[in-house]
């Protein structure tokens, strides 16, 4: 055989060898791009930072003769997380661009992330797209076990040097809450005072409503009947809102923060109330004693049922001959009377209404299971939408504070848009947050509410005063018209849950022909934003 017929013969078997050789060095320009971040708004503001990083950079880039194919970043973005806007459209740019990318310049490796594991995981996934990451201060030959090794450690520390940060920063605002200085925004009824050089809260005009609220709540009244009192003078507060700050001691001079690790510490802002009004607004019902009438307990519709035709409330009162009690019409020239035999038994045939067959148990918590994985996928594009409204609204407030600073917009222009600007953002990140809120054990909460729709009558027959109460408000959270004409409830609404659990009972025991694989396997039309209650029952 000569020999240039074995050279082509071993060029021919080497096409049959496994596992890749390596590669030459490209001959060619390689493609890279540059992401520069500063970690404060200050260092943003002044664009030196920036600047600096950019220039090194692309020095290191035409030194090397790499062709820069974008710019990134430029702006301030935090890297204790990864879910940068810049950062995200940066990587999905090198992972999708037809022109392939070899490098990703960076000032520094703290300047590409902070985040340690994941910036490693980050990293390789890159490497693998054929991807490496320079550090043009810090050069490393990523391509060696060892430089791999070294640039991976410098991540670490980089998550170590900024956890350090965190944690002088949480120090700090610890230290000031001990002294008395409040962190974060003012409660209701309270205002920072502007250009005061040192930190100072006063109570504002809401800061009365919020005082006569604490002696309502003291005095017995329920939150429904405080919230209703309060919007007519003007100020509307949900009803969580209003039990945060019935159960807040920064109103009798305290204040509590996470931060204090279960600490009370005397603030250094004015008292709304004293520390007696506070402890008597929260005091327990069912602690010792603390007693309610037995007129009250033998009560438990009053104020809750509303008469048809005048709107006005039920109250009530006892006929000592007879030992009964009564419901009355509270208003003037309405005479309507209904002993308690009638007004609960009503009632009670309401909540037949309500009530679900025990056997439907089964079959219904599987349809709700259904129900909620749909519920929570929902979730998505609304959640979405809020996102484009922050991000809306941050983009105006930091025009507004650029206009302001460079003398475009006065201080009161500024002082009003801004506080409205946080108030937006405010209630689009409380949004957000109840569309985050994820419930550990659905299955239990499904099997309890199914066991309580099937126990209706026996549930509220069995509570106390207060018991009752709260079993009435959730089922019907608007209360109950009472028509004395026709000696029935009306229901402006229903608990959505209940009135679907009930309305999934219906559609079954109508059906009994379905089976029961295939009622399960019919997901519930599920609404966007939650389950509606259906439409109000009138008993005939």
């Amino acid at each position: 055989m000569s020999v240039q017929q074995n050279q082509k013969n071993q060029s021919l078997l080497k096409n049959f060898a496994k596992g890749k050789g390596d590669k030459q060095k490209n001959s060619g320009i390689e493609n890279c791009v540059i992401y520069t971040r500063v970690s404060s708004k200050e260092q943003m503001d002044t664009n030196q930072s920036l600047e600096w990083q950019k220039k090194f950079c692309t020095e290191y880039a035409q030194k090397n003769d790499f062709a820069i194919k974008g710019y990134f970043g430029g702006t301030y973005e935090s890297a204790k997380s990864d879910e940068r806007k810049e950062f995200s459209r940066m990587l999905k740019f090198v992972k999708a661009s037809k022109e392939k990318i070899v490098y990703i310049l960076v000032y520094s490796l703290d300047r590409f992330s902070r985040t340690g594991d994941s910036a490693i995981f980050i990293a390789s996934e890159l490497k693998k797209l054929g991807i490496n990451i320079i550090a043009v201060t810090q050069p490393i030959d990523t391509n060696s076990h060892a430089g791999a090794l070294q640039q991976n450690i410098q991540f670490i520390f980089s998550k170590y040097d900024n956890d350090l940060r965190r944690q002088k920063t949480i120090d700090g605002m610890r230290e000031k809450l001990l002294r008395g200085d409040w962190i974060g925004n003012a409660p209701t009824g309270y205002t920072f005072k502007k250009l005061s050089p040192n930190q100072t809260i006063v109570i504002n005009e809401k800061g009365d409503l919020i005082k006569q609220a604490f002696n309502w709540r003291a005095n017995g009244m329920t939150y429904e009947q405080i919230m209703h009192k309060l919007k007519i003078l003007g100020l509307i507060l949900a009803k969580q809102t209003l039990a945060g700050i019935i159960k807040n001691p920064f109103y009798c001079g305290l204040m509590s923060h996470n931060l204090l690790k279960g600490e009370l510490v005397r603030g250094n802002h004015p008292a709304l109330i004293d520390e007696s009004l506070f402890l008597k607004a929260n005091e327990n019902p069912n602690s010792p004693g603390y007693k309610v009438s037995k007129a009250v307990d033998n009560l438990p519709l009053k104020i809750f049922v509303k008469d048809a035709d005048s709107g006005a409330p039920f109250t009530g009162y006892m006929v000592k001959k007879k030992g009964l009690y009564y419901y009355k019409v509270n208003k003037l020239g309405v005479k309507v009377n209904r002993s308690i035999n009638i007004m609960h038994g009503k009632f009670k045939e309401l909540l037949n209404d309500y009530t679900i067959d025990s056997d439907h148990i089964e079959p219904l918590s599987i349809q709700l299971g259904y129900t909620w994985e749909n519920l929570t996928k929902s979730n998505t594009s609304e959640k979405k939408s809020l996102s484009i409204k922050l991000k809306e609204v941050d983009d105006e407030y930091y025009s507004l504070r650029k206009r302001h600073a460079i003398g475009q917009v006065s201080v009161d222009i500024y002082e009003e848009f801004s506080t409205e600007m946080i108030q937006r953002k405010e209630s689009i990140l409380k949004q957000l947050e109840k569309l985050d809120q994820k419930l550990s054990n659905p299955k239990e909460l499904i099997k309890f509410t199914c066991d309580l729709s099937s126990n209706l009558n026996k549930t509220w027959d069995l509570g106390d005063y207060y018991q009752k109460q709260v079993f009435q408000n959730t089922l019907f959270p608007d209360g109950l018209v009472y028509d004395s004409k026709n000696e029935h409830y009306r229901t402006p609404k229903v608990n959505s849950v209940i009135g679907y659990i009930a309305q999934l009972s219906a559609d079954l025991e109508n059906n009994k022909s379905r089976t029961f694989k295939d009622f399960s396997k019919k997901s519930g039309f599920v609404h966007t934003k939650g389950l509606e209650p259906p439409p109000s029952r009138t008993r005939s």
